[in-house]
């Protein structure tokens, strides 16, 4: 359920006690400390660099975004956004290698978290609740047996939200 901004002193505090979202920020760290290795100005090193550091960030920006969306359908597209930044992390060893990154064999190192990280995701995934949901539209991200065309709104309360979701007479 969506938490209240009150019931606890910074809204972050459950994200950070969330094994999965720990070990996002231990990958984002590790991934750092490597790609400050690259030196600057090396033009093909410098944008796996750059792709490296997006694509650890996405992990943890993402799951505070499926937490905080609630809506089964905004955890699944947060849920795929960090399962194709999670794969894309294991592959840049590839290209740290091919342009002759010399610390390349550190990422490694990535690689081994990332398959800890997906152990927690999977279980992460499991937990998603699939009776809080407005049917996608587009009929991606819906739960199993859902119609895109289902016009119900199953454990959604807009009320929790105040006002925004009312409509205008206008």
């Amino acid at each position: 359920m969506f938490p209240e901004y009150n019931d606890y002193d910074n809204p972050h505090d459950n994200l950070d006690k969330m094994p999965l979202y720990q070990k996002g920020k231990e990958i984002a760290d590790l991934v750092r400390t490597i790609a400050d290795l690259i030196a600057d100005g090396d033009d093909p090193l410098g944008y796996t660099k750059q792709l490296m550091l997006e694509d650890a960030y996405m992990l943890c920006a993402k799951i505070a975004a499926a937490e905080g969306g609630d809506l089964y359908a905004i955890r699944m597209e947060n849920a795929a956004l960090i399962r194709r930044a999670a794969h894309s992390l294991k592959l840049h060893i590839h290209s740290l290698r091919m342009y002759g990154f010399e610390h390349a064999d550190y990422y490694m190192l990535v690689r081994e978290k990332v398959e800890e990280y997906r152990l927690l995701f999977i279980d992460w995934v499991a937990g998603f609740d699939k009776t809080n949901y407005i049917a996608d539209r587009w009929g991606l991200f819906n739960p199993p047996g859902v119609n895109p065309d289902d016009d119900e709104e199953h454990g959604f309360d807009p009320g929790r939200f105040g006002d925004f979701f009312e409509e205008d007479d206008d």
